[in-house]
Protein backbone atom coordinates (compact mmCIF):
# COMPACT_ATOMS: atom_id res chain seq x y z
CA UNK A 1 0.00 0.00 0.00
CA UNK A 2 1.29 3.11 -0.85
CA UNK A 3 1.73 6.00 1.85
CA UNK A 4 -0.42 9.06 2.12
CA UNK A 5 1.57 12.11 3.31
CA UNK A 6 -1.26 13.53 4.99
CA UNK A 7 -1.48 10.40 7.38
CA UNK A 8 0.06 12.21 10.60
CA UNK A 9 -0.07 12.83 14.54
CA UNK A 10 -3.60 14.05 14.88
CA UNK A 11 -2.19 14.82 18.64
CA UNK A 12 0.70 16.51 20.22
CA UNK A 13 2.09 14.19 22.38
CA UNK A 14 4.89 13.99 25.62
CA UNK A 15 7.91 12.50 24.01
CA UNK A 16 6.74 12.44 20.56
CA UNK A 17 9.17 10.84 17.68
CA UNK A 18 8.43 12.77 14.67
CA UNK A 19 12.33 14.36 15.25
CA UNK A 20 13.46 11.03 15.40
CA UNK A 21 11.82 9.39 12.54
CA UNK A 22 15.12 9.74 10.25
CA UNK A 23 16.72 7.66 13.31
CA UNK A 24 14.51 5.08 14.13
CA UNK A 25 13.04 4.09 10.70
CA UNK A 26 16.27 2.71 9.11
CA UNK A 27 16.41 0.23 12.17
CA UNK A 28 13.43 -1.41 11.49
CA UNK A 29 13.04 -4.62 9.92
CA UNK A 30 12.41 -5.01 6.26
CA UNK A 31 10.21 -8.40 6.79
CA UNK A 32 7.36 -8.05 9.57
CA UNK A 33 4.25 -10.03 9.67
CA UNK A 34 2.41 -7.59 12.02
CA UNK A 35 3.47 -4.37 13.31
CA UNK A 36 3.36 -3.71 17.27
CA UNK A 37 3.60 -0.25 19.40
CA UNK A 38 2.24 -0.71 23.25
CA UNK A 39 2.72 2.56 24.23
CA UNK A 40 1.00 4.18 21.04
CA UNK A 41 0.59 7.84 22.18
CA UNK A 42 0.65 10.09 19.15
CA UNK A 43 1.65 7.46 16.73
CA UNK A 44 4.54 9.36 14.92
CA UNK A 45 5.82 6.01 13.93
CA UNK A 46 2.84 4.17 12.80
CA UNK A 47 1.93 7.28 10.57
CA UNK A 48 5.15 7.39 9.21
CA UNK A 49 5.72 3.38 8.96
CA UNK A 50 1.90 2.72 7.75
CA UNK A 51 2.05 -0.73 8.06
CA UNK A 52 -0.68 -2.62 6.43
CA UNK A 53 -1.43 -5.22 9.29
CA UNK A 54 -0.62 -3.66 12.99
CA UNK A 55 -1.32 -4.06 16.94
CA UNK A 56 -1.60 -0.77 19.41
CA UNK A 57 -2.39 0.14 22.67
CA UNK A 58 -2.02 2.97 24.91
CA UNK A 59 -3.36 2.98 28.65
CA UNK A 60 -4.73 6.11 28.09
CA UNK A 61 -8.42 4.95 26.87
CA UNK A 62 -9.51 8.25 25.89
CA UNK A 63 -6.92 8.36 23.27
CA UNK A 64 -7.78 5.33 21.61
CA UNK A 65 -11.24 6.47 21.83
CA UNK A 66 -9.88 8.93 19.95
CA UNK A 67 -8.47 7.00 17.13
CA UNK A 68 -11.23 4.39 16.84
CA UNK A 69 -13.60 7.68 16.38
CA UNK A 70 -11.57 8.89 13.66
CA UNK A 71 -11.78 5.62 12.49
CA UNK A 72 -15.81 4.53 12.39
CA UNK A 73 -17.02 8.18 12.36
CA UNK A 74 -14.61 11.30 10.98
CA UNK A 75 -17.27 13.25 9.03
CA UNK A 76 -19.05 13.56 12.93
CA UNK A 77 -16.53 14.15 14.54
CA UNK A 78 -15.09 16.90 12.53
CA UNK A 79 -18.80 18.75 12.58
CA UNK A 80 -18.32 18.00 16.76
CA UNK A 81 -14.87 19.96 16.26
CA UNK A 82 -16.01 22.81 14.08
CA UNK A 83 -18.57 23.66 17.32
CA UNK A 84 -15.76 24.46 19.47
CA UNK A 85 -14.77 28.25 20.49
CA UNK A 86 -10.97 29.35 21.16
CA UNK A 87 -11.32 30.97 24.46
CA UNK A 88 -10.65 30.58 28.44
CA UNK A 89 -13.74 30.82 29.41
CA UNK A 90 -15.17 28.17 26.88
CA UNK A 91 -12.02 25.69 27.68
CA UNK A 92 -11.96 25.50 31.52
CA UNK A 93 -15.98 24.59 30.97
CA UNK A 94 -15.01 21.69 28.41
CA UNK A 95 -12.01 20.88 30.84
CA UNK A 96 -13.69 20.75 33.70
CA UNK A 97 -16.46 18.09 32.53
CA UNK A 98 -14.51 14.93 33.29
CA UNK A 99 -14.66 16.71 37.24
CA UNK A 100 -18.29 14.97 36.92
CA UNK A 101 -17.72 11.52 36.54
CA UNK A 102 -21.27 10.78 35.60
CA UNK A 103 -21.25 13.48 33.39
CA UNK A 104 -18.39 12.72 31.56
CA UNK A 105 -19.43 8.61 31.29
CA UNK A 106 -22.69 10.07 29.80
CA UNK A 107 -20.66 11.42 26.63
CA UNK A 108 -21.10 9.54 23.62
CA UNK A 109 -17.04 8.48 22.08
CA UNK A 110 -18.01 11.66 19.34
CA UNK A 111 -18.17 13.85 22.03
CA UNK A 112 -15.11 12.12 24.41
CA UNK A 113 -13.08 12.14 21.09
CA UNK A 114 -13.94 15.50 20.05
CA UNK A 115 -13.29 17.14 23.69
CA UNK A 116 -9.73 15.36 23.59
CA UNK A 117 -8.94 16.76 20.27
CA UNK A 118 -10.35 20.55 21.13
CA UNK A 119 -8.35 20.32 24.76
CA UNK A 120 -5.59 19.24 22.99
CA UNK A 121 -5.43 22.09 20.65
CA UNK A 122 -6.19 24.66 22.92
CA UNK A 123 -4.32 23.86 26.47
CA UNK A 124 -0.91 25.56 27.03
CA UNK A 125 2.49 23.58 25.19
CA UNK A 126 -0.91 21.26 23.90
CA UNK A 127 0.65 19.04 26.93
CA UNK A 128 -2.15 16.18 28.03
CA UNK A 129 -1.61 16.01 31.86
CA UNK A 130 -3.89 14.61 34.34
CA UNK A 131 -3.85 14.32 37.88
CA UNK A 132 -4.24 11.30 39.93
CA UNK A 133 -8.27 11.14 39.86
CA UNK A 134 -7.03 11.12 36.29
CA UNK A 135 -9.14 14.82 35.37
CA UNK A 136 -6.82 16.59 33.09
CA UNK A 137 -5.16 19.50 34.09
CA UNK A 138 -3.78 21.44 31.82
CA UNK A 139 -3.97 25.31 31.85
CA UNK A 140 -5.29 27.20 28.67
CA UNK A 141 -2.72 27.56 26.25
CA UNK A 142 -3.92 31.42 24.74
CA UNK A 143 -3.06 30.48 21.37
CA UNK A 144 -4.59 32.81 18.83
CA UNK A 145 -5.55 30.37 15.77
CA UNK A 146 -4.73 26.94 17.14
CA UNK A 147 -5.88 24.39 13.97
CA UNK A 148 -8.62 22.68 16.28
CA UNK A 149 -10.38 20.88 13.03
CA UNK A 150 -7.39 19.66 11.06
CA UNK A 151 -9.65 17.78 8.49
CA UNK A 152 -7.26 16.62 5.75
CA UNK A 153 -5.00 14.92 8.44
CA UNK A 154 -8.23 13.74 9.86
CA UNK A 155 -9.84 11.97 6.81
CA UNK A 156 -6.87 10.70 5.55
CA UNK A 157 -5.79 9.00 8.97
CA UNK A 158 -9.66 7.86 9.15
CA UNK A 159 -8.87 6.60 5.20
CA UNK A 160 -5.58 4.53 6.65
CA UNK A 161 -7.41 2.96 9.43
CA UNK A 162 -9.76 1.78 6.89
CA UNK A 163 -7.56 0.96 4.39
CA UNK A 164 -5.68 -1.45 7.24
CA UNK A 165 -5.80 -4.18 9.65
CA UNK A 166 -5.70 -2.54 12.66
CA UNK A 167 -6.14 -3.42 16.29
CA UNK A 168 -6.58 -0.86 19.37
CA UNK A 169 -6.39 -2.17 22.61
CA UNK A 170 -6.53 -0.18 25.93
CA UNK A 171 -4.38 -2.53 28.45
CA UNK A 172 -1.49 -3.43 30.24
CA UNK A 173 1.80 -3.43 27.64
CA UNK A 174 2.15 -6.97 28.66
CA UNK A 175 -1.11 -7.96 27.24
CA UNK A 176 -0.27 -6.36 24.27
CA UNK A 177 2.77 -8.10 23.88
CA UNK A 178 1.55 -11.16 24.58
CA UNK A 179 -0.59 -11.08 21.16
CA UNK A 180 2.28 -10.84 18.99
CA UNK A 181 3.77 -14.17 17.40
CA UNK A 182 7.28 -15.03 15.88
CA UNK A 183 7.92 -13.20 12.45
CA UNK A 184 6.26 -9.59 13.92
CA UNK A 185 8.06 -6.43 14.94
CA UNK A 186 7.49 -4.42 17.97
CA UNK A 187 8.61 -0.81 18.41
CA UNK A 188 8.28 -0.16 22.39
CA UNK A 189 8.13 3.78 23.56
CA UNK A 190 7.91 3.18 27.00
CA UNK A 191 7.41 6.49 29.76
CA UNK A 192 11.07 7.77 29.87
CA UNK A 193 13.12 6.81 33.15
CA UNK A 194 14.02 10.51 34.32
CA UNK A 195 17.22 11.80 33.93
CA UNK A 196 16.74 13.78 36.88
CA UNK A 197 14.21 13.99 39.77
CA UNK A 198 12.43 16.80 38.22
CA UNK A 199 12.46 15.29 34.93
CA UNK A 200 10.20 12.53 35.31
CA UNK A 201 7.44 12.86 33.12
CA UNK A 202 4.00 10.43 33.41
CA UNK A 203 1.11 12.20 33.64
CA UNK A 204 -0.57 10.83 30.45
CA UNK A 205 -2.91 8.47 32.52
CA UNK A 206 -3.66 8.10 36.13
CA UNK A 207 -0.48 6.33 37.62
CA UNK A 208 3.21 6.35 36.87
CA UNK A 209 5.66 4.57 35.08
CA UNK A 210 8.60 4.25 37.80
CA UNK A 211 11.60 1.81 37.48
CA UNK A 212 9.56 -1.57 38.62
CA UNK A 213 7.49 -1.06 35.61
CA UNK A 214 10.85 -0.69 33.38
CA UNK A 215 12.75 -3.94 35.00
CA UNK A 216 9.14 -5.57 33.87
CA UNK A 217 9.25 -4.06 30.80
CA UNK A 218 12.47 -5.88 30.11
CA UNK A 219 11.41 -8.92 30.84
CA UNK A 220 9.00 -8.69 28.47
CA UNK A 221 11.52 -7.98 25.93
CA UNK A 222 13.44 -11.24 26.96
CA UNK A 223 10.34 -12.87 26.43
CA UNK A 224 9.85 -11.41 22.96
CA UNK A 225 13.27 -12.45 22.55
CA UNK A 226 12.52 -16.05 23.05
CA UNK A 227 9.58 -16.25 21.13
CA UNK A 228 11.83 -15.17 18.06
CA UNK A 229 9.92 -11.30 17.88
CA UNK A 230 11.84 -8.22 17.16
CA UNK A 231 11.65 -5.24 18.44
CA UNK A 232 13.18 -1.60 19.09
CA UNK A 233 13.13 0.32 22.10
CA UNK A 234 13.27 3.86 22.79
CA UNK A 235 14.74 5.07 26.27
CA UNK A 236 16.57 8.11 27.84
CA UNK A 237 20.02 7.30 28.53
CA UNK A 238 20.21 6.80 32.17
CA UNK A 239 22.95 4.61 33.83
CA UNK A 240 19.54 2.91 35.12
CA UNK A 241 18.57 1.97 31.37
CA UNK A 242 21.93 1.21 29.79
CA UNK A 243 22.53 -1.36 32.39
CA UNK A 244 19.27 -2.94 31.91
CA UNK A 245 19.94 -3.43 28.78
CA UNK A 246 23.60 -4.00 28.33
CA UNK A 247 23.18 -7.75 26.69
CA UNK A 248 21.48 -6.26 23.35
CA UNK A 249 22.50 -3.70 20.74
CA UNK A 250 22.39 -0.34 21.84
CA UNK A 251 22.64 3.16 19.90
CA UNK A 252 22.94 6.38 21.14
CA UNK A 253 20.78 9.63 19.38
CA UNK A 254 20.20 13.26 20.69
CA UNK A 255 16.54 14.60 20.77
CA UNK A 256 15.32 17.37 21.41
CA UNK A 257 12.59 17.75 24.70
CA UNK A 258 10.28 20.92 24.88
CA UNK A 259 8.10 19.83 28.34
CA UNK A 260 9.87 22.13 30.36
CA UNK A 261 7.94 25.10 31.67
CA UNK A 262 11.36 27.30 31.17
CA UNK A 263 12.22 27.50 26.98
CA UNK A 264 15.98 28.25 28.06
CA UNK A 265 16.00 24.71 30.02
CA UNK A 266 14.54 22.52 26.64
CA UNK A 267 17.56 21.39 24.55
CA UNK A 268 19.28 18.29 23.07
CA UNK A 269 19.42 15.05 25.90
CA UNK A 270 20.58 11.43 24.81
CA UNK A 271 18.46 8.49 24.25
CA UNK A 272 18.90 5.07 23.59
CA UNK A 273 17.50 3.13 20.88
CA UNK A 274 17.63 -1.01 21.69
CA UNK A 275 17.33 -3.66 20.22
CA UNK A 276 17.37 -7.21 19.40
CA UNK A 277 18.47 -8.01 15.93
CA UNK A 278 20.99 -7.53 13.61
CA UNK A 279 21.03 -5.72 10.04
CA UNK A 280 19.49 -7.70 8.08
Amino acid sequence: MSKNKLVAPVVKWVGGKRQLLDEITPLFPEQMTTYCEPFLGGGAVLFSLQPSNAVVNDLNKDLITVYQVIRDNPDALIESLKQHENTPEYFYAIRDVDRNKERYQALSDIEKASRFLYLNKTCFNGLFRVNSSGEFNSPFGHYKNPNIVNEPVLRAVSGYFNASRISFYSEDFSETLNRIEAGGFVYLDPPYDPVSDTANFTGYSKGGFGRDEQVRLKECCDELTRRGVKFLLSNSATDFIRDLYHEYDITIVKAKRAINSDAKKRGAIEEVLVKNYGTE
